[in-house]
């Protein structure tokens, strides 16, 4: 009976796992089709980035990093579609249409350039065949700010979003034209 009395106790003295972190949406869902809002325009989509919500950020956070990225685009490098650095690690989402021009971003954020050269959210538009994968990523950051010129490439901002990474949580989307 003791022994069991010690075991119960030890077992109340181990740390408690962290909650895991999570991404959800109300506009993409995993492993399914991109609505037609998140298609670029290119495309007869309406290019009207994803709203986003997190919860559970690692311990010690101090801002996010926002990014969807087609792994599957025919450029041997993927195709980067949204990237906001500078999120306050007090945010926990961000809103339909934040990186589209209709709703604001917190204070602070920082659209950088994607890979059509330009800020802000470029829906889906890959060439005819196989679906490609649309992941987006929220970064939990151990730094308050990423010190990046606005037209930093897509690559850069991986770069300083892996070196000052707690954790991130994702969601793959699919979207193809026939």
């Amino acid at each position: 009976m003791k022994h069991h009395v010690l075991l119960f106790a030890a077992a109340l003295m181990l740390p408690v796992p962290a909650l895991a972190f999570e991404l959800t949406s109300p506009d993409i869902a995993e492993g399914k089709p991109l609505a037609m809002a998140q298609v670029a325009k290119d495309c007869s989509g309406g290019d009207v980035s994803p709203g986003l919500a997190w919860k559970d950020a690692p311990a010690g956070t101090k801002s996010f990093v926002v990014t969807m990225y087609d792994p599957d685009a025919p450029t041997g490098s993927g195709w980067w579609h949204w990237t906001v650095y500078n999120i306050p690690g007090t945010a926990t989402g961000l809103p339909t249409a934040a990186g589209s021009g209709s709703q604001g971003l917190p204070a602070g954020a920082v659209q950088g350039r994607t890979d059509a050269g330009t800020a802000g959210f470029g829906g889906a538009c890959p060439p005819p065949g196989p679906a490609h994968r649309y992941v987006v990523t929220v970064t939990a950051l151990k730094v308050e700010k990423l010190d990046l010129p606005q037209d930093a490439s897509a690559a850069m901002l991986g770069f300083m979003t892996t070196m000052n990474s707690l954790g991130k949580a994702s969601i793959t989307a699919t979207y193809g034209q026939k």
